[in-house]
């Protein structure tokens, strides 16, 4: 079974360190039909896989996607 948070990890801007943001599973299930993951904003939102392989979704038209360069299940809390 899959996390029900993620950490995701997004190269930072201009050089600064990487930027972080943290996803919750949504009722939802993406075109390979894993679970939808979305930030509290909902404009982040991700397909996580159960082998946490993430493919990223647009929450709007002419979204820039990028693409993680990690994906960590967070613990419980």
């Amino acid at each position: 079974m899959s996390a029900r948070r993620y950490e995701l990890t997004f190269p930072g801007d201009d050089g600064a360190g990487p930027d972080t943001v943290v996803v919750e599973r949504t009722e939802a299930s993406g075109p390979g039909g894993h679970p939808v993951y979305a930030d509290a904003t909902g404009i982040v939102r991700a397909e996580i896989s159960d082998r946490d392989e993430v493919r990223m979704l647009a929450s709007g038209a002419r979204q820039a996607l990028a693409h993680p360069t990690g994906a960590r299940p967070l613990p419980e809390s």
